[in-house]
């Protein structure tokens, strides 16, 4: 059985009803493809701890957590992610990219336009279906 990891992403929201979005280094595992920011739980850890801190980690600024927004398993080749996305908005700091190639911010009419990780799908989906 395929080891299942248990990931957090936020959906941050900016003034322009933009979203932020992370393009994945070529050195990541699914690499050069779009994800939400964020990363793995760490043992004992709720999910927003969890995203607070890779947040701040990932991206050196500060978030807080609205509310739980998608929660989706996909199998990969070689493992099984359980994604949950959780709406975060930005209190300090200005997201910076030290993992990822590019972060930018996109109107959520436009994310079909940018080639996601197949775990991030349905809560694109669900984002565009939003009103």
């Amino acid at each position: 059985m395929k080891k299942i990891v248990k990931v957090v992403a936020a959906i941050i929201e900016n003034e322009q009803n933009e979203i932020l979005c992370a393009l994945r280094s070529p050195e990541m595992a699914i690499p050069n493809m779009w994800e939400f920011p964020g990363g793995k739980v760490e043992k004992d850890e709720d999910i927003y701890t969890a995203l607070i801190r890779e947040i701040n980690e990932e991206l050196q600024c500060e978030v807080e957590t609205i509310d739980l927004f998608n929660d989706n398993t996909h199998e990969y080749d070689n493992f099984t992610i359980n994604l949950i996305s959780i709406k975060a908005k930005i209190v300090t700091g200005t997201p910076v990219a030290n993992e990822h190639s590019k972060l930018i911010w996109i109107k959520r009419e436009n994310l079909e336009s940018l080639k996601w990780a197949p775990a991030d799908i349905p809560a694109v989906e669900q984002l565009i279906n939003e009103k």
